[in-house]
């Protein structure tokens, strides 16, 4: 799930795991932002690319989960889409902090 990058300066450790924790309160813009603006850097590129995908899943399953509500599933589903959210993104933000190649393993690969 993750493989330790050796050489990773510790800015692009903390800029990683800034990407992680503000995909926990904002979605997918600190991943976008990143992920346009950090080109330079590969390990940055890299966490930003993923934390953007899996911002993408995340906002999908919500989708569904609003819709799947008219049949009242949905409204179970919403609490555990979010906590999900929660945990990827701290152990994300752990493995950022690591500097560890961190992969979600539900996530979509939009952006390869």
């Amino acid at each position: 799930m993750s493989d330790v990058i050796e050489g990773v300066s510790q800015d692009s450790k903390n800029t990683a795991l800034l990407v992680w924790v503000g995909t926990i309160f904002f979605g997918f813009v600190p991943g976008l932002i990143l992920f346009l603006v950090k080109k330079d850097d590969p390990y940055v590129y890299d966490q930003s690319k993923e934390a953007l995908n899996w911002s993408i899943t995340v906002a999908i399953a919500v989708i569904a989960a609003s819709i799947l509500a008219f049949a009242l599933i949905g409204f179970f589903l919403l609490p555990l889409i979010g906590l999900c959210n929660l945990i990827f993104c701290v152990l994300g933000a752990i493995g950022a902090s690591k500097g560890e190649t961190f992969r979600v393993p539900f996530a979509l690969r939009f952006l390869k």
